[in-house]
């Protein structure tokens, strides 16, 4: 792999990283928005769950919720913070790396995502007659 290559996308998961925290910390900010909170709260309960909704040892669909849907969510998340208050939670978000605090864990994502696979099996074994 050419070492360009590997210092930009180090450099993307570093702000990607960065950037979660600091929607963390723009979760509690009293002048979020409303529909701000919402998608903030979705892209931060799935990043910060310590279990992915597609687990990564299934072959390239594992690692797409990683490439594509938790950027998609930060992103879009990003778009929706006033300005003023992306700022402030992204100082904090750099105080707390500088200060090596471990990464925030959504339990509340944890809680989602098992939910969702729970769900899931409930439906195939319905489905497949094993259920009632």
């Amino acid at each position: 792999m050419d070492m360009n290559l590997f210092k930009k996308i180090s450099s993307w998961a570093k702000a990607l990283k960065l950037d979660v925290l600091a929607l963390w910390f723009a979760l509690k900010h009293p002048k979020m928005p409303f529909w701000a909170k919402v998608v903030c709260f979705v892209a931060v309960t799935y990043a910060l769950s310590p279990i992915d909704l597609i687990p990564d040892f299934i072959p390239v669909l594992g690692y797409l919720d990683d490439l594509i849907v938790v950027p998609a969510l930060v992103w879009l998340a990003l778009k929706l913070i006033p300005n003023d208050v992306l700022f402030q939670a992204r100082e904090r978000a750099i105080d707390w790396i500088s200060n090596n605090q471990s990464k925030p864990k959504s339990y509340v994502g944890l809680f989602i995502v098992v939910a969702i696979w729970l769900f899931f099996l409930a439906f195939v074994l319905k489905q497949l007659g094993i259920w009632a």
